[in-house]
């Protein structure tokens, strides 16, 4: 068993209603649908543990490329194969390759605020909201990059359709979960549609993947990145 449960690496499983549950780590109580088959609950501010080196990663980099960003992030020790840390990675990965490939933020204080808002998205979002929360940090991207309201217009429309074209992309290649997979995808999918609606051109790579041994649900062959068989 690769990357499941944080604490003794069983299968997690996942119920229809959420429980009170109790972190092993921080002894936090909170509901959730998710736990190992052992019994263990790890929260998502305690997965998410250490994420604060995303933005120093970010701030030092010079690449247009948000999937070179990316994968630095993936390597990092408090990365793990699966969790709600890919719903900020991702938009801070677009973050700085956009501003790197001549987008007007200041990345700092965008960076900060991916970090606030990829926080408010949980662990389970694929497959509880049918939203995957990889799929909505682009969106989050779009709407920081754009200063975004529920009042403003061109970049409430855009952010909403960036959040589209993600799910879309990640829905169609289907469950079960990877959040490495659906990450590559949203980023694919945001630097096309940056480049078409924003014109500002970040550098598309090509993916193939180096952990899929690290995921017990990996599709293998059925995977657009699994090696030798990436889009990009």
């Amino acid at each position: 068993m690769n990357e499941e449960c944080l604490i003794c690496k069983a299968p997690l499983e996942y119920f229809d209603a959420d429980e009170v549950m109790e972190c092993e780590l921080c002894h936090k109580k909170q509901h959730s649908k998710t736990r190992c088959v052992e019994g263990h609950f790890v929260c998502d501010e305690c997965h998410t543990k250490g994420m604060d080196g995303v933005v120093a990663i970010c701030l030092n980099s010079l690449s247009t490329s948000p999937i070179e960003i990316l994968e630095e992030m993936m390597d990092m020790p408090s990365c793990h194969m699966h969790g709600p840390e890919h719903h900020t990675m991702v938009g801070s990965a677009l973050l700085t390759a956009y501003n790197n490939a001549g987008g007007e933020i200041d990345l700092k204080a965008a960076l900060l605020e991916m970090q606030a808002r990829g926080r408010q998205v949980p662990g389970g979002a694929c497959g509880f909201w049918g939203a995957c929360g990889a799929g909505i940090s682009a969106g989050m991207y779009m709407s920081i990059a754009l200063k975004s309201t529920p009042l403003t217009e061109k970049s409430w429309g855009l952010s909403n359709q960036m959040t589209a074209r993600a799910l879309d992309a990640i829905g169609k290649n289907g469950g079960p979960r990877c959040c490495k997979r659906d990450s590559y995808l949203a980023i694919m999918e945001a630097i096309d549609f940056t480049r078409e609606t924003l014109g500002v051109d970040m550098r598309p790579d090509r993916i193939s993947c180096s952990r899929s041994h690290l995921n017990n649900q990996c599709l293998q062959q059925a995977c657009p990145f699994y090696p030798d068989a990436g889009r990009r």
